[in-house]
């Protein structure tokens, strides 16, 4: 199924933090959807299928904007961070079904100069992970934002593994490096030592302002089509060789799961990889959903890169860095290139298989693995290969 699918066209905004840019949510669809058709060498005539991003623009404006003037499939993914990953399955099987023939995926927002997180979480709650359960159970207790919530699963993870906040920090400053050869990073130039991130101040115990994501505007697209469409097409494809989503029990709680450390990419992940016919070690860099440092290193673990608990000594001494074992977030991630909800993820993956991603470029890379991680554990894993 998802063997006939491959991303054609990539597009990226400019990615920043600067207050004399106030671009609308919208606007940083549209660019980055007209920079990614124009990658893949098609006209604007030739997109019959979009996945806007759930809450944040729709099918009908950014079709009327771009002047697209036949969709013949249209769908939204509820899943938070994990919803640019999991996109990649719905255009896979609407291309697989012959719904239809090149699908749009943009993504991003103004999470700078628009509505800033901590701002949603008073404006509405019932948007947010939990919805309910943290209106009525977390806020009222002083639970009231990300930080403070996903740090629940960190140090829980620290009282029965032994994790230290030292391993934390390799993810943070193996991301700032890799910032550093990204010319789009909003990092690049602010290199980060160990000995920076202990000193940054703690948010929610155990995270530190430096483990946390940043606040940025920009936004970024792709262009899914078939495998024979491709051929033709003016850009190397990348393959979608696997996909998969899934959600924890309950999705919507954490302190009540009876198994703490289950999230989505405990069962999506291996059906990915059975789709891909590989393994975790068969992958030559992973672009992991970076909200916060610990779910780096969890979802390393769940994804079977290694086992439950030894996610710690794993990013550890140069591991995951550019000319480690396993290359993780080369482009910088959400800790130090943007916060695109995950879609810069899937961007860099494809340059990666392209041998387009210049002094970060992981030599002779050829298999590739994404990950999405959205609201309170959902997960979205795609395994992607050089055609």
């Amino acid at each position: 199924m998802t063997a006939q699918a491959c991303i054609v066209g990539i597009g990226e905004t400019r990615y920043a933090r600067d207050k004399s840019w106030s671009p609308t949510t919208l606007a940083l669809h549209l660019d980055a959807a007209v920079r990614a058709i124009e990658d893949a060498g098609l006209a604007m005539r030739d997109i019959d299928g979009l996945l806007p991003f759930p809450g944040l623009s729709s099918a009908e404006e950014i079709a009327a904007n771009l002047g697209i003037s036949e969709l013949r499939f249209t769908s939204t993914v509820h899943l938070g961070g994990a919803s640019p990953v999991a996109s990649l399955l719905h255009a896979s099987l609407a291309i697989g079904a012959g719904v239809a023939q090149h699908v749009l995926i943009p993504a991003g927002w103004a999470g700078y100069s628009g509505v800033r997180a901590r701002q949603t979480v008073s404006m509405e709650v019932q948007s947010l992970p939990g919805g309910g359960i943290a209106r009525d159970f977390y806020i009222p207790y002083g639970l009231t934002a990300p930080p403070q919530w996903y740090a629940l699963m960190a140090r829980r993870h620290m009282a029965e593994f032994g994790t230290t906040p030292e391993q934390l920090g390799a993810i943070a400053v193996a991301m700032r490096r890799h910032a550093q050869a990204n010319p789009n990073a909003v990092m690049r130039g602010r290199p980060m030592t160990l000995a920076d991130y202990l000193a940054s101040p703690m948010i929610a115990d155990p995270y530190r302002l430096l483990d946390c994501c940043l606040e940025t505007d920009g936004g970024a697209a792709l262009v899914v089509t078939s495998e024979e469409r491709a051929r033709d097409l003016a850009k190397r494809p990348v393959r979608i060789l696997g996909a998969a989503v899934g959600q924890p029990h309950p999705a919507d709680e954490i302190v009540s799961r009876k198994d703490w450390f289950q999230i989505g990419l405990t069962s999506a992940a291996p059906r990915a990889f059975g789709q891909a016919g590989v393994r975790p070690s068969d992958a030559d860099f992973a672009q992991i959903y970076d909200c916060f440092t610990f779910e780096v290193l969890q979802q390393i673990e769940e994804a079977g890169f290694c086992k439950r608990g030894e996610g710690g000594a794993f990013v550890a001494g140069g591991r995951i860095e550019l000319g480690g074992e396993l290359p993780i977030n080369t482009h910088g991630g959400l800790l130090s290139e943007a916060h695109v909800v995950g879609m810069n993820h899937v961007v860099e993956a494809v340059r990666q298989l392209r041998g387009e991603a210049g002094e970060r470029q992981v030599a002779g890379a050829e298999l590739g693995v994404v990950t999405g991680f959205g609201d309170f554990g959902d997960g979205s894993i795609a395994v992607l290969g050089r055609a």
